[in-house]
């Protein structure tokens, strides 16, 4: 029986993991790659070299050394709903995982979010919390959800929270994420939480204001 010949998506997701780099960032590579002419990619050097019959040829290598020379289709490279998770799906891939004990790089600042992260840690503040929308679910449910805008030193970002999830902060709470991951809802990067992810409030800027009449009144007592 003919195996099926492996895909160049399958190809990159291979590695991606074996290099410690995320797929949906070495693809977002090639993109810019294939405009500007090279791109790195964390220790990667993506180069586009030219294009033949539809399909562009890319280099790749890691300190001068070639790592992988390949052809995509130009079109694979205009889509915007490549579902990078389903990629990184298969045995060959997840065989690799386990043998690197792969665990890519938790991020810790808002500027580091790149699409496909999973695991990410971070704290940030609430800036906003829209009023949630009432939709359907694909199981025929109806569940509330809404998108908050908080933020870090080095920018902002959007999370997606769920149900009983939008009422567990406030404008102005400072939170720790965790478990999160990072996908992209129109064209924007956003943290979701899934069912693995937490969010909790660190600091609540109103309950620390309580706090500290309480210590004031106490002296003014004492």
């Amino acid at each position: 029986m003919n195996q099926k010949k492996p895909t160049i998506m399958e190809h990159l997701a291979f590695l991606s993991v074996k290099q410690g780099v995320y797929l949906a960032e070495l693809y977002e590579a090639m993109v810019a790659a294939r405009e500007k002419g090279k791109i790195k990619c964390q220790n990667l050097l993506v180069e586009y070299r030219c294009s033949v019959k539809d399909e562009a040829i890319f280099l790749i290598t890691k300190d001068t050394k070639v790592v992988l020379q390949f052809k995509v289709a130009e079109e694979l490279l205009l889509r915007k709903d490549i579902s990078f998770e389903h990629w990184m799906d298969t045995d060959k891939v997840r065989k690799q995982m386990n043998r690197q004990s792969f665990s890519p790089k938790v991020s810790v600042l808002v500027q580091d979010l790149r699409h496909g992260m999973k695991k990410v840690n971070l704290e940030a503040k609430v800036l906003e919390i829209p009023t949630p929308l009432t939709v359907q679910t694909r199981y025929g449910n109806s569940a509330k959800v809404t998108n908050a805008l908080i933020e870090d030193e080095t920018g902002n970002v959007k999370i997606c929270l769920w149900n009983e999830q939008a009422e567990l902060f406030c404008v102005g709470d400072t939170i720790q994420i965790k478990n999160a991951s990072v996908s992209t809802f129109k064209g924007e990067r956003q943290l979701r939480l899934g069912k693995n992810g937490t969010a909790t409030v660190l600091q609540n800027p109103i309950i620390g204001r309580k706090q500290e009449q309480a210590v004031a009144k106490s002296r003014i007592y004492a």
